[in-house]
């Protein structure tokens, strides 16, 4: 098989300029062309980065195109990357995948019979401080995990997003949105997860927007802004994952998991870097020596601050894992799995019982600093 993959996107929204800019960084990947469903927005991101705009009919029967990503919003990620396997290319979407189970495995079902593969963000998980806490547990550095606490909550999307309304749909909500991150990087941690429980509600049925242009706007809210779970893992951890659009202030870390021998604290799972601490049962919380990994260098200046950003490392993977014929790290069974999970959370919300999951994956392969560098050009 070629060393290269011709990449297409659909959707040329925000999102989209971080795999236009990003993807030059990894082998095995080549963007050719862009599409969406507004064409003077897919001219404009072809005009800015070098590529082809297309109609999507057109990316979709593009003979040098092997896989598109798919950065549409999440209500059209089913019936997008749906087209995609019917015209015979791989996907790699944004996050979430689908937005039920069902249309997860009716895309698997088509990718089976088809001999495509199907990947999906998040691929923060690949970082540089996420992988050093994922070596630090597989080198017994806590002992063996048993709990640990998550959480994720903010006011709202509605004061900086110009269109904040599909967050507060259903398909949307904190767990959908935000979930992901967490949950992925719970897998590549722990493991999968046996079932689930939860509390939801929501602080108000309309939200007031107050961001630009559409400043003092009114939207309904139509899913959960609040969710409390309780997530049990196959190797028995128990961890609560909190995660809120009500909250104004709060100062619970991101991430933390309790072992036998210590504990162990984890930054941002929205983000590649940071600093992971932990500490032994002398209770003395110390950063871990830092590593030179490739995905935990600062690359990149924001408004918050610098950091590493190295979003489409997951895409790099899985082309890599169709060129050498291995399981890429962001995998259909993982995000299928994460989608169980989400899915499940807001069911047990909503009925007020324990859900258990009908679907199990793999940790994924550790990412070390080799095999970071291997994926870069």
């Amino acid at each position: 098989m070629t060393r290269e993959l011709g990449v297409g996107i659909i959707g040329c929204g925000n999102i989209s300029t971080t795999y236009f800019s990003l993807a030059p960084l990894f082998k095995g990947l080549k963007v050719l062309a862009c599409a969406d469903i507004n064409l003077q927005a897919a001219e404009a991101r072809a005009k800015e980065y070098g590529v082809k705009a297309q109609t999507i009919d057109a990316l979709l029967a593009n003979d040098e195109i092997d896989v598109v990503v798919n950065l549409t919003i999440p209500d059209a990620h089913f019936p997008v990357s749906k087209a995609i396997l019917e015209a015979g290319k791989h996907v790699y979407s944004e996050k979430p995948l689908v937005l039920t189970l069902e249309q997860g495995e009716e895309l698997r079902r088509i990718a089976k019979a088809k001999n495509l593969a199907i990947g999906c963000a998040p691929d923060t998980f690949l970082g540089g401080a996420h992988q050093l806490a994922r070596k630090f547990i597989d080198d017994g550095g806590i002992g063996r995990v048993t709990s640990g606490a998550c959480y994720v909550m903010s006011p709202g999307m509605e004061m900086w997003h110009p269109n904040p309304d599909f967050f507060f749909l259903p398909g949307g909500g904190p767990i959908l949105d935000l979930g992901p991150y967490y949950i992925a990087n719970l897998i590549n941690l722990i493991g999968p997860v046996k079932r689930v429980g939860a509390m939801t509600s929501m602080a108000s049925e309309t939200r007031t927007i107050t961001s630009q242009p559409r400043h003092g706007e009114i939207i309904p809210v139509k899913t959960p802004t609040t969710i409390l779970a309780l997530l049990e893992f196959v190797n028995g951890a128990t961890v609560t994952l909190s995660a809120s659009w009500d909250v104004w202030s709060h100062r619970h870390a991101n991430m933390e998991l309790y072992g036998t021998d210590g504990s162990l604290y984890v930054p941002d799972p929205n983000f590649f870097g940071g600093t992971v601490e932990a500490s032994g049962r002398d209770k003395d919380i110390k950063p871990l020596e830092d590593w030179e990994h490739p995905f935990g260098k600062i690359n990149q200046e924001s408004p918050s601050g610098s950091r590493a950003n190295y979003r489409t490392a997951g895409l790099a993977d899985m082309a890599m894992a169709l060129i050498d014929g291995r399981d890429a790290r962001c995998s259909l069974d993982r995000t299928l799995h994460g989608v169980d999970v989400m899915t499940s959370i807001l069911k047990s919300g909503e009925e007020g019982r324990f859900i258990d999951l009908t679907t199990t994956c793999t940790q994924p392969a550790a990412l070390g600093i080799e095999e970071a560098h291997a994926l870069l050009k």
